[in-house]
Parts: structure tokens; sequence; C-alpha cells
């Protein structure tokens, strides 16, 4: 109960701010835990719309289960399909086959683009967000108790000198 009474009252001191805090928990240490939460916030909430706006199958690594639902590519099987249904020879069957194709190329470099966005910046950011802040607050918060570990030790230590200084043995 002490023990509790004496952790309780240097977290106090700490918090308050008195001459004998730590100087491990500068007031700049703490002013970076308060922007880690927004930092957090905004590369979450970034991920998410990034996420939102890519068009193909997010995190398909296959190039064709990304292709199928790609309504370029669904525009570009319809046209080729309507080629061959009004023939090659026709003027309107090439056209439809040469928009068809193209259409599929727009569709590929969309694909490659995306594919590249999610490596260089969706994944970084989730990875930001949920694996390396999260540590660096854990990693924080234990600090923060090793710290009141050494100032209880410390006090421990100096306590003995004080009392043998104030009530001497006889």
């Amino acid at each position: 109960m002490k023990k509790q009474f004496n952790r309780m009252r240097q977290l106090a001191n700490q918090t308050v701010g008195r001459a004998e805090k730590t100087e491990v928990l500068s007031d700049d240490l703490l002013q970076v835990e308060k922007r880690l939460d927004l930092v957090k916030q905004v590369t979450h909430s970034t991920h998410k719309k990034l996420t939102a706006c890519l068009q193909g199958q997010q995190g398909a690594d296959d190039r064709e289960k990304r292709s199928k639902k790609l309504p370029l590519t669904i525009l570009a099987q319809c046209m080729v399909e309507g080629a061959a249904v009004l023939g090659d020879d026709s003027l309107l069957g090439k056209m439809l086959n040469l928009c068809g194709e193209t259409e599929e190329k727009l569709a590929q470099e969309l694909i490659q683009f995306e594919f590249q966005i999610e490596k260089d910046v969706v994944e970084p950011l989730y990875e930001l967000a949920e694996v390396d802040i999260p540590n660096i607050q854990k990693q924080r918060k234990h600090l923060a108790k090793l710290v009141l570990d050494m100032d209880s030790a410390r006090t421990r230590i100096s306590c003995p000198q004080i009392c043998t200084i104030l009530w001497p043995k006889k």
C-alpha cells in the first residue's frame, strides 16, 4: 500500500513538473506524443481515401484478378466482341476492334499505375498508421514506467542517507 502511494506521488510530481522530474521526459517529448495521435489519424484517413480511389481490386497481386473487375477491361471486351459480331471487313468492326485494343492497353497501364501507387504510397501509409505509431506509443508508455522506477530507486537510495542524517543511530 505504501509502495503504491509513493508511486502515485511520484507520478503526480512528474505530471505537475516539480524540480525532481527526470530529464528523460522533456517537454519536447510530451509535445511529440500529442502530435503522434494527429499523425496517426491523418495517415489512416489518407490511406482510406487512397484505397477508395483505386479502381482495381486492392490487395490482389495477380493482374488477371484486377483486370476482371476493371471497367475499362469490361468495355474493351465488349468492343472486341462487337467487332467480331460485325465482322472484320466492315469499317465499324475495325473501329470497334481498334477501340477495344486501345481500351485494353489503357486498362493495363491503369493496373500498373495502381500497383505502383499501392507499393510506394498506400502500403507505407498503412505501415506507419497501424504498426509504427502504435509501437512508438507503446515504447513511450514503457519509457514513462521505467522513469517512474528510476525515480523510485533514486528516492529509496537518498532516503537512508537523509534518515541517518536526521535521525542518527545511538
